[in-house]
């Protein structure tokens, strides 16, 4: 019992650094994370100021049926789904083809800046995203419409026209998350026995078949954990690209106005209760669908589940 307790403590006293980096993080967790839940009571309350949240009237489901009964609700819904599946089936084809790229690249320092470039644009704020898509689509002074008019066409009124947007809008979102994603699928690459990679050069494989036999399924379990974790995100399209990118301009509702943008507007509105509703549905539903999924890939391949 004594060598028990004291093999306990030694390990506790190894991993103490470890337990100590992690605070930060735990404090994040609870804070932002946990701590918050307890506002969920807003949604079932008319809140106001002056009672706070525990002296508002409940009025139960109101919020909700206001938020399911609106005339926005489907196009809203269908935005937000279809921009996730959109988004994320690009974003995953382009991270894989550029962890390949790097993988094939012989030169240290030439995959060192091509990492940089690749992953520099995660680091920027959307807002300057904003201004830099601004400078492209500007009607008057848009460096777009200076092209198109040089070959001779109109100048399209961008800002106005909902039409482009799902694709300049998926343009941003490639480039600046396919920098951090292509990480993933590249150090998984790595963990590559290169003894296979050359016993399928000697039975006369050619690059083809050896990254469709033996890279694919090397990556196929970090696809299906990030898949896993992706749909717990399906409600969440990104606020600051949805909002800021478009510069919130009301011409391109129709294609730019998903869940998070919608949640702002009813913030700004001063109805905390209806905002606390379809937060709470976000987030209900993004839950349901990671434990759904996870559950899914785990009765298939429990070896690809995240938990």
């Amino acid at each position: 019992m004594k060598q028990t307790g004291i093999k306990k403590k030694s390990t506790f006293n190894q991993n103490l650094p470890f337990l100590i980096m992690c605070l930060p993080v735990m404090f994040y967790v609870i804070c932002f994370k946990f701590l918050p839940l307890f506002g969920m009571v807003v949604s079932f309350k008319d809140y106001n100021y002056i009672d706070g949240i525990w002296g508002s009237p409940w009025v139960g489901l109101k919020h909700f049926e206001f938020f399911f009964s609106s005339n926005d609700v489907y196009h809203i819904l269908g935005n937000t789904v279809g921009y996730f599946f959109l988004f994320y089936i690009v974003k995953t084809i382009c991270s894989i083809a550029v962890a390949f790229m790097f993988y094939f690249v012989a030169s240290n320092k030439a995959l060192k800046y091509y990492q940089t470039v690749y992953t520099l644009p995660n680091f920027i704020s959307w807002v300057l995203v904003a201004y830099i898509a601004f400078t492209l689509f500007s009607s008057e002074y848009g460096m777009m419409n200076t092209i198109i008019e040089a070959f001779g066409g109109e100048a399209i009124s961008w800002y106005s026209e909902p039409k482009y947007w799902p694709v300049i809008l998926l343009f941003f979102h490639v480039w600046q998350a396919v920098g951090m994603n292509c990480i993933i699928y590249y150090a998984a690459l790595m963990g590559i026995d290169e003894s296979l990679i050359e016993a399928a050069k000697l039975d006369g494989a050619n690059l083809r078949q050896i990254i469709w036999h033996i890279m694919i399924p090397t990556i196929t379990p970090i696809i299906s954990i990030l898949a896993i974790l992706a749909v717990g995100s399906i409600m969440t399209a990104g606020f600051g690209l949805f909002y800021q990118v478009p510069m919130d301009s009301a011409a391109l509702y129709p294609t730019t106005d998903v869940i998070d943008t919608y949640i702002y507007r009813t913030l700004v509105s001063g109805n905390m209760g209806q905002t606390s509703a379809v937060g709470m549905f976000q987030s209900l539903v993004g839950g349901f669908l990671l434990l759904l999924v996870n559950g899914i890939v785990k009765k298939i391949s429990p070896d690809n589940a995240v938990f």
